[in-house]
């Protein structure tokens, strides 16, 4: 049977979607491609009419996961009221973003998994959304434009995904809240 233009592009961003929220639950090789059309909706034959390998599904889903954090971040700190900074740590650094990996953000999931990979298209996408991060970051900390202003974007940035990194990897949850809890307290007191 065949499907129309608009429902192949839906099951395409369907299937994006899908591989964005698998990859950062159980990594790049922790999820195979039946499983990414299963949780789709669609069958692993129609794998191959939509993408030409699994690192170019690798690479638009990431992609489409950083864009899409990236955005509701922004929507975030449009409703803060002044407070953008604040708002955006301490929802970065909360126990709700540590607690769903799936839904969070892709930086902290897999940045260390795509550093390892051989595919250097994967990581110009993971350059890419973190230059557009620190545009976003930079913007809150424009009272000191220039190179001050891009360095305390580089920390920040480094720091909460550090931070949400480690918190997730320890076992301990007291010493996994105190990772989120120091880390905005440092960027929130040299910003």
């Amino acid at each position: 049977m065949k499907v129309s233009r608009e429902q192949a592009e839906r099951n395409r961003r369907e299937v994006v979607a899908s591989a964005a929220r698998l990859f950062r639950e159980h990594g790049f090789d922790g999820i195979g491609l039946g499983e990414v059309m299963r949780a789709a909706g669609l069958t692993h034959g129609g794998f191959y009419k939509q993408f030409d390998s699994k690192e170019g599904l690798v690479r638009e889903a990431m992609a489409a996961a950083l864009e899409r954090g990236r955005a509701k971040w922004k929507e975030r700190i449009a409703a803060s009221a002044g407070d953008a900074l604040p708002t955006f740590v301490e929802g970065y650094l909360s126990p709700a973003h540590r607690d769903n990996p799936a839904d969070g953000c892709a930086f902290a999931a897999l940045a260390a998994e795509a550093a390892r990979r051989s595919d250097p298209q994967l990581r110009e996408v993971f350059e890419e959304q973190a230059r557009g991060y620190l545009d976003m970051l930079g913007s809150m900390l424009d009272d000191q434009p220039g190179a001050r202003s891009r360095d305390r974007a580089l920390a920040t940035l480094s720091t909460v995904v550090g931070a949400l990194l480690m918190s997730r990897v320890v076992i301990d949850p007291e010493l996994s809240d105190d990772f989120l809890r120091a880390a905005a307290a440092a960027v929130l007191r040299t910003t």
